[in-house]
């Protein structure tokens, strides 16, 4: 059995669990998702397969080696691929779907995607500065970071909190548990929040 799954991020709803509370989900997109490659012990070192999800907008001619590995595989040019675990290769072909119904309601998953991007952003907003006081002839400065640097030695240290980019990095979410599965639409509703923007592509694995 496969140990994971690609799938996109459709938003948050809300679903009652067994005892009645109102519990916040996230509802996922998970596959169909078509085995491109195969790779086994003896010829990668691991039992792993590759594949893939969601439609690629990329011209058939605009990458040979791109379209020629789907086309080795007889699928549709993917969005985007992943490898995935298997437990035992050989229930696996080259061209068979992964779907939703390795995983059951109560199942324990792991969910791997990209935060939100926030563009540049100073270190409030960045890093959570206080800022500096807004009286007391403070002027121009009021959001600065402050000094960055020592006399000895004279040079930033690697890793000092400074402006930049925030945000669209990868983040993995464990320990979240699967509420529903829809098989005949290939949605999970799991349990709280996940990284990323809706229509953000997500790995789902279970946890090990």
């Amino acid at each position: 059995m496969a140990l994971g799954i690609i799938g996109k991020k459709i938003g948050m709803t809300q679903l009652f669990d067994a005892r009645g509370h109102l519990v916040p989900v996230t509802v996922i997109q998970a596959g169909p998702c078509p085995v491109i490659q195969k790779k086994t012990v003896d010829n990668d070192g691991y039992n792993a397969i590759q594949i893939g999800f969601g439609e690629s907008g990329r011209k058939k001619s605009a990458n040979k080696p791109y379209s020629g590995h789907f086309k080795a595989a007889r699928v549709k040019p993917a969005a985007t691929l992943q490898e995935i675990k298997v437990e035992n290769i050989e229930e696996y072909e080259v061209g068979q779907n992964v779907k939703v119904d390795i995983f059951k309601p109560q199942d324990t998953v792991v969910v791997t995607g990209f935060t939100k991007g926030k563009g540049f952003a100073g270190v409030i907003k960045r890093h959570g500065f206080a800022g500096k006081d807004s009286g007391h002839g403070t002027h121009e400065a009021f959001r600065h970071g402050g000094s960055i640097g020592t006399r000895v030695p004279k040079r930033t240290l690697k890793g000092r909190r400074m402006p930049g980019r925030m945000g669209n990095k990868q983040f993995t979410v464990k320990n979240l548990q699967i509420m529903l599965v829809d098989k005949e639409n290939n949605l999970l509703m799991v349990k709280g929040a996940v990284p990323g923007w809706k229509g953000g592509y997500l790995v789902i694995r279970k946890a090990q």
